[in-house]
């Protein structure tokens, strides 16, 4: 006899064969209608979203030895979308190690996720936005948050150990590269289909490496990317991270649209501290600003930690050193690139609202602009801008000898 937590996780015999045709006969028509099922794997956590055209009521049980989550979805029937989602678990998921899904009762479907390590998980409902319709998620943290700026440490002392002769000490200046939305909330997507979060992802890991290594003014860069794959973080983690890396800058990579496809060029954002500087970025702006909606942030973290990551005003000295940098970066860019507009614009970009690192937000080119989408997908084209992008950097760092970075360390450490 089974008792009645351990039954939660056994599903029926019948609603295991999940390839027998008569099962979906069985189920009949569910009274809510699941549109998609999607599940995004990364290192930092895995999200799986069910897609309805209704809200779902949700009852979950999590256990610990061995790690699993048993989710009852009320009011719907199994359906072949969520018989997809047995396979749409891939073997290199970090945390999944397989998903069984089964009629549990009449209007009652079980999810039971079995897990490769152990989890937090967080289940909660979004609201329609955007395209999309009601969505259920499931968010799958790790117990333990790894360090990033210990793995970098660890880089760059394995980088260290191949040198032949490593000088004494190492100066290192540490870019946070940023790539815009990712996961659940696609960007701007191109006349021809490329979606915005594709093509700065690209260009992200592109220019990571172009820094990694490079020197400027007696010291080493390296860089921090803040999402690394195609999966959803929030506006504030993102500032978070930088913040946890101890960044000197922050760079956070786009390509927009305007609902004119006449609309070209790049364009470069600072933060602002009265207001935009035009109609139009301020308009950018808001529309960056509501990635969280569309990406599926939980507002149940909307906690303190987060409002002060968001919130808190930054100075005038960061500020005018984010202006800097962009005035020096728009002109690296334009020496290979069309330009929107002549100068480095403002508004209040969540993502740049880190009061002690200086950032700005590049908008590589319109993506709605059918000349711009298909240079943005060109390789020979992405490695130019990241190089411009280089350039950049560098003209920013060389001008400012002075600087007191926020980490060094010995290279014969480690």
């Amino acid at each position: 006899m089974l008792n009645r937590r351990s039954a939660l996780f056994h599903l029926p015999y019948t609603a295991l064969l999940l390839g027998v045709p008569d099962l979906a006969r069985a189920a009949g028509t569910s009274s809510a209608g699941i549109v998609a099922v999607r599940v995004w794997p990364a290192a930092d956590y895995t999200r799986v979203t069910i897609e309805s055209d209704v809200p779902l009521t949700t009852k979950q049980v999590f256990v610990t030895d061995p790690p699993r989550l048993a989710l009852d979805i009320m009011g719907i029937d199994l359906s072949p979308e969520l018989k997809e989602l047995v396979a749409k678990v891939k073997p290199d998921d970090p945390f999944i190690q397989g998903v069984r899904v089964g009629q549990n009762a009449p209007n009652v479907v079980r999810l039971v996720f079995d897990l490769k390590q152990a989890a937090q998980p967080q289940v909660f409902a979004l609201t329609p936005v955007a395209a999309y319709h009601h969505r259920l998620v499931v968010d799958l943290h790790p117990t333990t948050v790894a360090d990033p700026l210990g793995d970098l440490i660890a880089l760059q002392s394995k980088a260290r150990r191949a040198l032949p002769q490593p000088s004494a000490t190492e100066r290192l200046i540490t870019i946070a590269i940023d790539a815009g939305h990712g996961g659940e909330d696609p960007g701007a997507i191109g006349p021809a289909g490329t979606k915005e979060k594709d093509v700065v992802l690209q260009m992200a890991l592109l220019l990571q490496k172009k820094i990694n290594g490079h020197t400027v003014a007696g010291s080493t860069m390296r860089a921090f990317l803040t999402r690394d794959g195609d999966y959803f973080v929030p506006l504030y983690q993102r500032v978070q991270k930088a913040q946890r890396v101890k960044a000197d800058l922050l760079l956070s990579l786009h390509a927009d649209a305007f609902n004119s496809p006449s609309a070209r060029g790049a364009s470069v954002f600072a933060l602002s501290e009265r207001g935009a500087s035009s109609a139009g970025a301020k308009w950018m702006a808001e529309k960056e600003n509501k990635a969280d909606s569309v990406g599926g942030l939980n507002i149940k973290v909307k906690d303190a930690e987060v409002k002060r990551a968001l919130l808190d005003m930054s100075t005038t000295a960061q500020i005018k050193d984010s202006m800097n940098l962009g005035s020096g970066m728009m002109t690296e860019i334009g020496r290979m690139a069309k330009l929107h507009k002549g100068k480095v614009e403002q508004a209040g970009f969540a993502v740049l609202k880190a009061p002690d690192i200086p950032s700005i937000l590049i908008e590589t080119a319109f993506i709605s602009h059918p000349e711009e989408e298909q240079k943005l997908n060109n390789p020979a084209y992405q490695d130019q801008l990241m190089s411009a992008v280089l350039r950049g950097l560098s003209r920013y760092f060389s001008k400012r000898p002075a600087l007191a970075f926020k980490f060094s360390i010995a290279t014969n450490n480690g």
